[in-house]
């Protein structure tokens, strides 16, 4: 199968566009930084284009069979526009170009009220801090899902919680809409975006997607992140905001 990922220069990006590889597709990694990425083989094309570049988007998605999105950016005080805005050019190059598969990664703090994510800490400390220091992201993100939900397309929308590292894909569970999960590998998150490519399962649904066998230290992620300005729930935002 022929994919183009965006956000491909993050650190799911990265595993998606590796794992993807392994798997025997083709695949086009979008950046604006095409410079900076790694060279996985043959098999791999690296295009530079910004999402808020209709054009530019519409060029990288034409000739393939689908679409993978982990787009992400930090926590800002102003307006975040990077979610809504690229989902709705990458849409309007998939019709264009006849593309009809998309999977993109959103995050499980856009409809907290779904259901408890890990227990006391999570759920009433660190999960409100992180949904008041990143609103506009998840603002974002929640137009993002509207303007998905509302196309033609055969989508997918991922939902992870606070994504940390592991060394391998795990023993990670999927369900529709809501997982009572307070991590996600970002390896298994991009395992389980690629499988979306080969499954049904949850086409036109949203997908949760948790980790179980391995947590990291909440205490850890949280300074991390903390003093990033990023945060838990965010899909790659660490780096996905240099590679859009």
């Amino acid at each position: 199968m022929r994919i183009v990922v965006f956000g491909a220069n993050g650190p799911t990006g990265r595993l998606l566009v590796s794992q993807s590889l392994q798997a025997g597709h083709t695949v086009t990694a979008v950046t604006r930084r095409p410079d900076a990425f790694p060279r996985f083989g043959a098999a791999l094309r690296v295009v530079a284009a910004d999402v808020h570049d209709v054009d530019a988007v519409s060029t990288a998605v034409a000739g393939h069979d689908a679409v993978l999105s982990s787009l992400g950016v930090p926590y800002s005080r102003g307006p975040v526009t990077v979610y809504s805005e690229g989902a709705a050019h990458i849409l309007s190059a998939m019709e264009r170009h006849a593309v009809r598969r998309l999977v993109c990664v959103s995050a499980s703090l856009v409809e907290p009220q779904l259901g408890p994510h890990g227990g006391f800490l999570v759920d009433k400390v660190a999960g409100p801090l992180v949904r008041y220091f990143g609103r506009t992201v998840y603002a974002d993100m929640a137009r993002m899902e509207a303007l998905v939900r509302a196309s033609d397309t055969e989508w997918t929308i991922m939902r992870p919680s606070g994504l940390f590292e592991t060394a391998q894909v795990t023993e990670y569970r999927t369900a529709e809409d809501y997982l009572n999960a307070s991590f996600t590998s970002r390896a298994d998150l991009a395992e389980a975006m690629r499988r979306q490519l080969d499954s049904d399962e949850f086409v036109r649904k949203v997908c949760a997607v948790g980790t179980f066998d391995e947590k990291p230290s909440l205490l850890r992620l949280l300074l991390r992140e903390g003093s990033s300005r990023r945060g838990l729930s965010m899909p790659d935002h660490s780096a996905d905001s240099h590679a859009s």
